[in-house]
């Protein structure tokens, strides 16, 4: 068993995207990402079904070119391979549930070509 907290110790950071692997479970990876507002997770896409919640702030998620406005407290689900973007419209917690086959290393590679 662990315990971990999406809402302590935030480090939002001015020039990168933060990312940390909170918890990792038989099944599920879960992942804190901090977005300050005005950054951007270029389009990609993800090789399994990811759920994505967004904890605090706001963002514009986009998928396949459709911009859906994603406020505190709310969550999506998405499939695999389907193309998403992100842009935070405030300081913004994001809770990414990806699948244990899954690399945390691709969401790195997402962030750094951002």
């Amino acid at each position: 068993m662990k315990i971990d907290s999406f809402n302590e110790n935030l480090d939002f950071n001015d020039h990168k995207i933060v990312t940390k692997v909170l918890l990792e479970s038989s099944f599920s990876k879960e992942i804190r990402i901090l977005l300050k507002q005005g950054q951007i997770m270029k389009e990609h896409k993800a090789p399994y079904p990811i759920i994505v919640h967004l904890l605090e702030g706001a963002i514009n998620f986009g998928i396949q070119g459709k911009i859906h406005l994603l406020k505190s407290g709310d969550i999506i689900t998405l499939g695999a391979n389907i193309p998403h973007d992100l842009e935070a419209l405030k300081d913004s917690i994001v809770r990414l549930t990806l699948s244990k086959q899954d690399k945390t290393e691709r969401v790195e590679r997402v962030i750094t070509n951002s």
